[in-house]
């Protein structure tokens, strides 16, 4: 046995439920780290299959498909290079479990299933798994590694155990989705567990995105003096070798040079393109189209496409009505010269004379209200979505989270489309973004380097432009005050007395909540976007549409 070991940490990009592609995508990580000089190559949680599988695992063909790359990976480890550790499922007399397989020399050495099965926010682990005993180290090639996955090492006790069995060192694969401030969290537990055992943490995460999931990566290495030794890169995928000395029976990293973490906004504005990006490439889809308004949202939206996928990707139409402004006309244009990109014109003026016309016998008699708004909407959604079936691209839906929150959207109008990456975005950080990026150039951009937007497009009042004379603050409370309503709602559960209580009028949050509460319905219709805080809509907040209780406004 050696006192020093080599682990690579390969920073991996599944893509679920591709099992040839993942076992290619190991096997190439694998070859880098032997390139490298590695004894061992750690990928992340479930690398095998991709994270999280939900039903999937209930699918025999699909276990076995994963038992058999398994298998082929194992194999390769005859050859004398590096061993494997990785995540994937493990079924045995009638349980299934996500396990992590330790390969070396020709077989599967060791496996550890997750002792801590998660079942909340996004995650539910205890629907498709069964939980396996607490775990002792795995030795590997002499040294004894305190093996854990995810969940396992936000528990103190498992580490505590692994710590007390004799391990040397910590390792933790992940598949630990982003959110604003996860990364802040996940070092300050990292330290704690650190200090309680005296032990070296490694975490080896998986990036990509995976439908309203972003994986960041960001694995690092925590030393025992709790000295960052390692920080690999944010939403990039990636492959680094440390290098590990025993000292007094411990393992200690020999530090290397740290990747710098992005800054608030840029790291949304990342999230954003890395959730398109994936989604976009995975489900196959040749580009994107969406409607470019001359409004901030979808200056926003197409920005971010730009970015993900390059402009030869990214194709906008304005779909004009007798209420269009030339300001938006004109902001529109521009945008798209910024981009790049072409803005086609396509005016839903006929749409609007042949749904008036065909309706005129049923409305006779009634005043125009919020219908024929409505009617503007879905003109448009069904003119984009005709020529999302036409051409192949997926329409990219533009609405923001203060919209989605209290119902400020049309079902079949604005609401269409496969994807939103702005779902989960507050309208005041839609301002802040756009700011960002006329002044910032995001890492692994396809798009041009400078403005991608005109000033005014920032600076005018939000309008969607139903009516003479409309702008968003007809319908809603200022922006900033609407907001901070919502984050107290929705992020914080807090009551109407509590949020009185911190300056805001009771009347506006009543008004807010009642229009939240009454909105449940439209978003269950909406399409996944990429999750940013850490209350999204969808697989995080789970409320009834059919909702009787009022508890809030007592």
């Amino acid at each position: 046995m050696s006192n020093t070991l080599r682990i690579a940490i390969a920073q991996l990009n599944p893509h679920l439920g591709q099992i040839a592609t993942n076992l290619a995508l190991i096997r190439a990580a694998r070859a880098e780290a032997a390139a490298q000089g590695a004894d061992l190559v750690v990928t992340p949680e479930f690398s095998i299959a991709g994270y999280p599988p939900e039903d999937l695992v209930r699918k025999p063909a699909f276990l076995a498909t994963c038992e058999q790359a398994i298998a082929a990976l194992a194999h390769d480890t005859n050859d004398g290079g590096p061993g494997i550790i990785l995540g994937g499922p493990w079924a045995e007399n009638g349980h299934v479990y996500n396990a992590a397989f330790v390969l070396d020399a020709g077989r599967i050495t060791a496996k550890r299933a997750k002792h801590e099965l998660p079942n909340y926010g996004v995650f539910d682990d205890k629907r498709v798994f069964d939980a396996g005993p607490a775990p002792g180290p795995i030795v590997f090639r002499g040294h004894r590694l305190g093996l854990m996955i995810c969940e396992d090492w936000w528990f103190p006790a498992v580490s505590e155990t692994l710590a007390e069995s004799g391990a040397e060192m910590l390792l933790a694969i992940n598949a630990s989705p982003w959110q604003i401030g996860k990364h802040h969290d996940r070092i300050t537990l990292a330290v704690s567990h650190v200090v309680e055992t005296g032990l070296a943490f490694m975490f080896a995460a998986q990036v990509g995105g995976q439908d309203e999931l972003v994986f960041d990566g960001a694995s690092f290495v925590l030393n025992p003096d709790r000295s960052l030794a390692i920080q690999m890169p944010l939403f990039e995928a990636d492959v680094v070798t440390t290098e590990w000395t025993k000292m007094d029976g411990k393992l200690v990293c020999i530090p290397q040079k740290l990747v710098a973490y992005p800054q608030h906004l840029e790291s949304i504005y990342r999230a954003m393109m890395l959730g398109l990006a994936d989604y976009v490439g995975k489900n196959r889809f040749p580009g994107v189209i969406l409607g470019l308004s001359g409004g901030i949202d979808s200056a926003l939206s197409a920005a971010v496409a730009v970015d993900a996928l390059g402009p030869e990707k990214v194709r906008t139409f304005m779909l004009p009505s007798p209420y269009t402004s030339q300001d938006s006309l004109d902001d529109a244009a521009e945008c798209a010269r910024l981009l790049g990109i072409s803005c086609e014109t396509v005016s839903i003026t006929p749409a609007m004379d042949a749904f008036g016309a065909a309706l005129a016998p049923v409305f006779e008699g009634r005043q125009a209200d919020i219908t024929e708004e409505n009617i503007q909407s879905r003109a448009r959604g069904l003119i984009l979505m005709a020529i999302s079936n036409k051409l192949g691209h997926m329409v990219l839906t533009t609405g923001n989270k203060s919209e989605m929150s209290v119902g400020y959207a049309t079902l079949y109008g604005d609401m269409c489309g496969g994807y939103s990456v702005l779902k989960d975005v507050y309208k005041t950080l839609v301002f802040e973004l756009c700011v960002w990026r006329n002044a910032h150039i995001p890492a692994s951009t396809m798009g041009p380097h400078g403005p991608v937007m005109p000033a005014r497009v920032i600076t005018k009042p939000p309008s969607a432009e139903l009516k003479p004379n409309q702008t968003d603050q007809d319908s809603l409370p200022p922006y900033d005050e609407l907001d901070a309503i919502l984050a107290g709602l929705i992020e914080g559960e807090q009551s109407v007395d509590a949020l009185v209580g911190v300056g805001h009028d009771r009347a506006t949050v009543l008004r807010v909540w009642r229009m939240l509460d009454r909105a449940e319905y439209k978003r269950r219709q909406a399409p996944p976007g990429v999750k940013i805080t850490p209350r999204a809509f969808g697989r995080d907040r789970r409320y009834p549409i059919t909702n009787g209780f009022t508890a809030l406004i007592t």
